[in-house]
């Protein structure tokens, strides 16, 4: 397999309108591609099936923000901190997104499924709970290696179209490293294509290095590659940079209108991809 290495806006042409896209959370640096999600909202895409890996917070909003999203499902959309995501509450209220409630283990669950290429995934967690009555997708059997009543939900596996987040190192072979956040890289074994931004180029195989082999998704499972420095500020990257609170905080106060969005978009995401 040849990998590509592109650019952020080739990135964006390659998400299609009504593509269930992954998406990685925003907390402890795990690998937000925010430069990527500001050139897919330059496109204007449309439809999106967002999925949280497990949460959602700034890229999903900024997408919800322009009427790109048709459909969330996650386990929370939030700004963590700096406060809810205005444009997601906005939707919310107004009827303009549909919500498939889940959680955080029912999404690694579901994707895990598709990891292992099996149809299901089996789950205890949410017997008993209301997701029960607002997921039709959800099965809940019997345990047949039981004798008596012991019931368990079955999980469809989830596999996205596209999976998108931001990686600290690639290396021309196409590796890309994720450190601890193995998470993404079962989202990369699930997902039918993966497209990744990195921070800085690693000379040398990823996976021939020790320090690096354990964390570094090998090149079969990634379709394109984007070199984005600060690729996911304002969101932390560790041993990079911190996470921009005021930033954020600004974002949260403008988003919270129509209006306000509509100035940070011009300010903060269609200018920065103009001057590129």
């Amino acid at each position: 397999m040849t990998i590509g290495f592109i650019s952020l806006n080739d990135i964006a042409e390659s998400i299609l309108d009504g593509s269930k896209l992954a998406l990685a959370p925003e907390y402890n640096g795990c690998g937000c591609a925010v430069a990527a999600v500001r050139a897919l909202v330059n496109r204007s895409p449309r439809d999106l099936h967002l999925i949280g890996v497990p949460a959602l917070g700034l890229q999903a909003d900024l997408l919800i923000g322009i009427n790109a999203v048709a459909k969330v499902e996650c386990a929370a959309v939030s700004l963590g901190e700096e406060g809810l995501a205005p444009r997601f509450s906005e939707a919310i209220k107004t009827g303009n997104i549909k919500i498939l409630d889940s959680t955080c283990p029912a999404i690694h669950g579901a994707l895990q499924a598709s990891e292992k290429g099996v149809p299901f995934m089996p789950m205890r967690g949410v017997l008993g709970t209301d997701l029960l009555k607002n997921r039709s997708d959800w099965t809940v059997i019997d345990n047949p290696f039981h004798q008596s009543n012991d019931p368990i939900v079955l999980l469809p596996a989830l596999k996205p179209d596209v999976a998108l987040f931001h990686s600290p190192l690639a290396d021309e072979e196409g590796n890309v490293w994720i450190g601890v956040h193995k998470e993404l890289m079962t989202l990369a074994h699930a997902s039918t294509e993966t497209f990744v931004s990195y921070e800085r180029f690693h000379d040398g195989n990823l996976l021939d290095d020790e320090k690096y082999a354990a964390g570094t998704i090998p090149s079969i499972y990634i379709t394109g590659l984007a070199k984005a420095e600060r690729g996911a500020w304002p969101i932390a990257l560790p041993n990079h940079y911190v996470r921009d609170i005021r930033h954020i905080r600004k974002y949260f106060e403008m988003a919270s209108s129509a209006t306000g969005f509509q100035k940070y978009l011009v300010e903060h995401v269609y200018t920065r991809i103009a001057e590129k």
